[in-house]
């Protein structure tokens, strides 16, 4: 299988939302869709698309943030979010999308990639773990309505 990798412009906002949907299924559409603009047009912000045979099959956003837990440069690299259609899991896609965004990140002057996932998204774990990422901490969030 020929895949291609290509930076997202305007004419793949449809199909960014749609894989946006495919990671925050819950999330409201007008919060899905307010930045794609500005994330195209920032020059800390990149979003990649990988093509099997003409068809989008996943992407990754990564951005360039002043920090990232457990880093020790700064900026570092950031994977925001990052979605493969689940027909194309397990063939290599995210290595290559994941590829993309580190080689972007080390031309902005970035040493360290950082990224993180819910405690309970143990696949999203997995394929972190599988590309080279390690656990540097665990953060548990509190709300008390008042």
């Amino acid at each position: 299988m020929e895949v291609v990798i290509h930076r997202a412009t305007f004419e793949d906002r449809v199909e960014w939302f749609n894989m946006r949907k495919g990671i925050w299924p819950d999330a409201p559409d007008d919060y899905l869709n307010f930045d794609l603009d500005e994330i195209l047009a920032s020059e800390n912000d990149a979003v990649f698309f990988a093509l099997a045979e003409g068809r989008p099959v996943g992407m990754i956003e990564a951005r360039i943030r002043e920090y990232g837990e457990g880093c020790e440069t700064s900026p570092v690299g950031y994977i925001e979010g990052w979605f493969v259609y689940p027909d194309m899991r397990g063939q290599g896609i995210s290595k290559w999308l994941t590829q993309a965004a580190e080689d972007w990140a080390r031309g902005k002057g970035c040493s360290e990639m950082a990224s993180d996932t819910w405690l309970d998204n143990e696949a999203s774990i997995r394929a972190h773990v599988k590309l080279g990422y390690f656990e540097v901490e665990r953060l548990v969030h509190f709300v008390k309505q008042l």
